[in-house]
This record gives structure tokens, sequence and C-alpha cells, in this order.
């Protein structure tokens, strides 16, 4: 068992706390049928991004904003088998409502409604794509997360599945732990990640009564 003190901790949405996989897989799959592309390839190129940075890729012409709505659009209505990921209430339950925050690349709307379908407390510090000008792997989501917590990114923990959102991690100067929800670990080996754990219910968090900092202990880590 590892043991890590950090202050506060950064969580990636969808891959970490909610498991969105199936909704996220259908509407991806439409788009890219849609569009004449391989639905698996977007499916993957997709994860951990703005939606509308893969859109602005892959159809430069296209009008963007008008695609991007009417993926949001389907997203924010499938919310089938959107359920919590093993561990994720328990260690939200665990940590002091200012001691963490959500930084995901999910609209604001979006994040509301997966966060609720998947019966997870909202937030008191939540970023998402609408405060951001820079997406994943872009620092800044996890920049504005650990300015929301008053907590230097230094000392804080990021929790994410994704290679984007860990090199987003790294870049704003935090530790990393990544999981294997959705990325083999090769993968996350290369984008950087400190320790690799297969999902929240090998993290646990001991918090002292009046302390500003905490314990994150990690089980059957790399």
């Amino acid at each position: 068992m590892s043991r890590i003190e950090c202050r506060g901790i950064l969580f990636d949405l969808d891959g970490v706390l909610v498991d969105s996989t199936p909704a996220v897989a259908r509407v991806w799959s439409w788009w890219a049928r849609e569009h004449g592309f391989d639905p698996e390839t977007i499916v993957r190129r997709a994860h951990g991004r703005p939606s509308i940075a893969t859109i602005r890729e892959l159809l430069p012409e296209a009008d963007h904003e008008a695609e991007n709505r009417e993926v949001e659009r389907r997203e924010i209505e499938d919310t089938g088998g959107v359920i919590p990921l093993p561990g994720a209430v328990e260690l939200l339950g665990a940590l002091p409502a200012d001691g963490w925050a959500i930084a995901t690349s999910c609209t604001l709307p979006l994040a509301h409604v997966r966060i609720r379908a998947a019966g997870l407390p909202l937030p008191k510090h939540l970023v998402t794509a609408t405060d951001v000008l820079h997406g994943k792997p872009n620092p800044e989501s996890y920049l504005k997360a650990a300015q929301s917590l008053g907590i230097p990114p230094k000392d804080c923990i990021v929790l994410e599945d994704a290679p984007a959102g860990i090199r987003a991690g790294k870049t704003a100067g935090a530790r990393v732990i990544a999981l294997r929800t959705t990325t083999s670990e090769n993968e996350l080996i290369a984008a950087g990640a400190d320790w690799i754990v297969e999902n929240c219910s090998e993290v646990a968090a001991e918090t002292p009564p009046g302390h500003e900092s905490f314990s994150l202990l990690l089980r059957r880590t790399n």
C-alpha cells in the first residue's frame, strides 16, 4: 500500500467517477456513421476531450457549433447505463467538500446530468468545458480547479483515465493517479502517470480532523 500526502484532489468525471462509456459510444458511433468515419476510431479519439475539439479536427469546414449542439443534446438525453464507477461514492464521501473538485471535458449541463444519473454528490467546485478556452491536454481545466480550491497544483492529486487528461494534470504541476478503466496501462504510463490503479475502489482517504491536508492510500499500485 502506498501513502500519498496532499491537500486537494482534482477528479476527471467520465471514466473516473462515472461510467458513461455505453452512452458515449452510442452517440459518437452515430456521429461517426453520419459523417463516414469509423465508429470505433472516433469513440477512442473523442474520449477525454471536449467534443467540439474532436469535431473541429475531423470536420474543419463544418458548422462546429451546430454539430456540437447536436452531439451534446444526444448525450444529455442518453443516460442509459450511466452509473458510478467502483469506489467513487465511497471516496467522495470520505473527502471534505472543500478538498476536492471535478475538472471535466463535459459542458456544464452534461456534467450535471451525468453526476445526477450516477447518484454522485454535486461538487462544490466544478470546472467544465463551459469554463475554459482550451480543453485537455491543455492544463487550463486543472489549473482552474486547483484555483477554485485555493490550493497550489503541486499540492493536488489528479485522478484521470485518459492520456489527454493525464498530460493536462502533469502540465498543471500536479501528481497524477491513473485509472485502468478505459485505457491500456502502456498508454497511461506513456502519458506520464505517477501511479496506476484499477479504479477508485483501490484509493482510500484519511482526513484528520482540523487538518488542511489528508492522505490517500493506494492498493495494488504499479
